[in-house]
């Protein structure tokens, strides 16, 4: 099983969260593109690009691509005339054609691969989330309806962030406090499920587990 999810998804959902007087990201000097490798990675969800063979004219291409992209950036940062709604939607159009172009640069065989990858991380992912739920199970002394309940509670909870993330005609504020309020009946249908003492441990074990709340960043929790 994995741990609560509140604190990185809401991040995940909120990234671009605005408030009413201020263009997001001018305050802490604008949105920074990483490297043309690291944008790569981004862009691919993690793909390793190493398996790709890029050629020598692709990764200039990658390049280029990533530089154009940081100039429209910039110069968007530095548009004070307009509105946030407005800068929402030109940086959201900007991104979706650097996406496009950097999809352009790839062959059809690239592509083929990319998607083999991912359907490959997605089987791993799973093999995962069964052998954490395994774990989980043993250190609480989870009874197989519990076990179940957990298994359905964990689906309807992805299927719901699911659905705030890509609902386009809510806020970033207003998908903050759906999330919020997620989190909050999440709570109570552990408390529903678990036992007290079980509750007990599974806060325990939380604090005691390496790289906490305090932790490294990239340190993933686990969610049940």
């Amino acid at each position: 099983m994995k741990k609560i999810i509140a604190m990185f998804l809401v991040t995940a959902i909120i990234g671009l969260s605005v408030n009413a007087q201020e263009i997001p990201q001018r305050k802490q000097g604008g949105f920074k593109p990483q490297g043309h490798q690291g944008l790569m990675k981004h862009h691919r969800g993690g793909i390793d690009k190493k398996k790709l063979n890029l050629t020598d004219a692709q990764k200039e291409q990658f390049k280029a691509q990533h530089e154009s992209f940081r100039k429209q950036l910039e110069e968007l940062k530095k548009n004070e005339n307009i509105t946030v709604k407005e800068w929402k939607i030109r940086m959201e159009n900007l991104r979706k054609e650097n996406k496009t172009k950097m999809d352009g640069i790839l062959t059809s065989e690239q592509k083929a691969q990319i998607e083999k990858m991912k359907t490959e991380q997605k089987a791993m992912h799973e093999i995962d989330a069964k052998a954490q739920a395994e774990k989980m199970k043993l250190r609480l002394g989870l009874s197989d309806e519990q076990s179940a309940k957990l298994q359905k509670n964990r689906t309807e909870m992805a299927e719901k962030i699911k659905a705030i993330h890509e609902n386009k005609s809510l806020s970033d504020e207003k998908k903050k406090e759906e999330m919020k309020e997620l989190m909050k009946k999440q709570k109570e249908t552990m408390k529903s499920i678990l036992t007290e003492e079980q509750m007990k441990k599974l806060q325990e074990g939380r604090k005691q587990k390496p790289g906490g709340m305090h932790g490294q960043k990239n340190e993933k929790k686990e969610v049940i």
